[in-house]
């Protein structure tokens, strides 16, 4: 219930209990049954107003429901991104990996090829 309809209810049921009230002291009855009016609107007033608190919790209640609700969707969802960012990641690595080794080997290769070549030269010119 928002802050501007709930004050809205509140003004309305205590100037209904003020207008009944004053209209009770000043209607011509005994001072008894001014008491006894009085104490049944009180009454009333009072149920109104559990029947309003009752309703303002239960939707309190629904309302942190389905927060909660949300927030472990959103914490699940988060979850498997975060399962899927480290898959990929994972990936990547593996492949730069793999990359490293090849790029490794045919390093060694060259240089390999380098050195014998080289002492091919050295033994032309000797």
């Amino acid at each position: 219930m928002s802050t501007r309809g709930s004050d809205f209810i509140k003004g309305v049921l205590l100037g209904g209990l003020v207008g009944a009230a004053l209209g009770i002291l000043f209607a011509p009855k005994s001072g008894k049954e001014a008491r006894e009016d009085l104490a049944e609107m009180a009454d009333e007033f009072l149920a109104r107003a559990k029947d309003e608190y009752e309703v303002a919790l239960e939707k309190s209640r629904r309302t942190y429901e389905t927060a909660v609700k949300r927030l472990k969707d959103l914490e699940r969802s988060a979850k498997e991104r975060a399962g899927d960012v480290e898959e990929t990641v994972d990936e990547l690595a593996e492949k730069s990996r793999d990359g490293l080794e090849e790029g490794k080997g045919r390093l060694n290769k060259a240089f390999e090829a380098g050195v014998a070549s080289f002492k091919e030269e050295k033994e032309k010119t000797v």
